[in-house]
């Protein structure tokens, strides 16, 4: 037996269909828990610009924010050209996209599709 099962009681509404589950507080901190932990999602408008344009997510993501190469080279202390070499590449070595994702001030998994 589940022992989070068994513990859940099902309310139904007046039809008889369930309309609440009600569990332990314990299992519901558990499930809360791992909801924080969920990475942020990226904007159907990003992933339209990558694929439209066969741009890097790096890319994708400046032109949706309306920034330039040279405005997030700067932010990360480095030239634009180096950044432009960087958002260029279809897959960044993951301490770039953590550098790049600062600058753009994403989640670094935001930069990963």
């Amino acid at each position: 037996m589940n022992t989070l099962t068994d513990s859940v009681q099902i309310l139904r509404d007046a039809a008889g269909h369930p309309a609440f589950a009600v569990l332990p507080f314990a299992h519901y901190q558990a499930l809360v828990k791992d909801k924080a932990r969920a990475e942020p999602g990226i904007p159907a408008a990003v992933v339209d610009l990558a694929l439209d344009n066969d741009w890097s997510a790096a890319r994708a993501w400046r032109e949706h924010l309306e920034l330039t190469q040279a405005g997030v080279a700067e932010r990360m202390g480095i030239t634009q050209g180096a950044y432009a070499q960087l958002e260029a590449k279809k897959t960044i070595r993951k301490s770039s996209r953590e550098k790049i994702a600062r600058a753009l001030d994403l989640h670094e998994a935001q930069l990963d599709f």
